[in-house]
């Protein structure tokens, strides 16, 4: 079969077939709530050749996403890798994309994010973020008094993102593929991207660019 990328739509549709369907509905027979999509498609399946010889990539999980024009009010990102952004209310745009992938880095390197995931709240994963971010808190966060018991405070409570990268990396089981010095490279290019400051976390650009990513 030929390549479909430069094909028609109405040409595309007709090569994958028509698309399998499944409806959502709530186990309690109840309409759906807001979001929540009416149906879900199966992805479709399509080769241009028997066996590929490159490795394919799919984007998936649409979900969330938006224009940058028309940001929404607040995202339901998973709490592991949310953005902080998200968790104050604040102004969100495709910046939270950026925390989100410093969580990824860290977890693709030692095999979970650098937040707890079992029973988080977001007061216990705000605590987590002071630990691991490289800046403070900015000060219109700081009277959130739904996220701070009290008066808020900077005083770290456990590890550093680097501590715990080094720890969580050569204290597996893993093979050891990485240096000291990897680790503290991969811990500073983390940390351009964990910062509580939306505009202050580095580019993707920025990520690509770096030295460690061309060794």
């Amino acid at each position: 079969m030929p390549c479909i990328d430069d094909l028609p739509e109405d040409e595309v549709s007709a090569k994958l077939g028509k698309p399998e369907i499944g409806y959502v509905q709530r186990s309690d027979g109840k309409a759906l709530g807001p979001g929540v999509p009416e149906y879900i498609v199966r992805p479709a399946v399509y080769w241009p050749k028997p066996f590929p010889s490159l490795p394919s990539i799919k984007i998936v999980d649409f979900g969330e996403s938006f224009f940058q024009s028309s940001p929404p009010q607040t995202l339901h990102t998973p709490l592991p890798v949310r953005a902080p952004e998200i968790i104050f209310r604040d102004h969100l745009d495709h910046r939270v994309d950026l925390w989100s992938l410093g969580c990824m880095l860290f977890e693709l390197f030692v095999g979970q994010p650098p937040f707890d995931s079992f029973l988080i709240t977001p007061k216990i994963l705000v605590g987590q973020m002071q630990d691991m971010a490289s800046d403070t808190i900015p000060e219109r966060w700081r009277d959130s008094t739904d996220i701070f018991d009290g008066e808020f405070t900077a005083e770290p409570s456990g590890s550093t993102l680097q501590e715990w990268l080094e720890e969580m990396y050569f204290d597996g089981e893993r093979k050891e593929d990485l240096t000291k010095e990897d680790i503290v490279n991969l811990g500073q290019i983390i940390g351009r991207l964990l910062r509580f400051e939306p505009s202050s976390r580095a580019s993707v650009k920025d990520i690509l660019n770096d030295p460690w990513f061309e060794q």
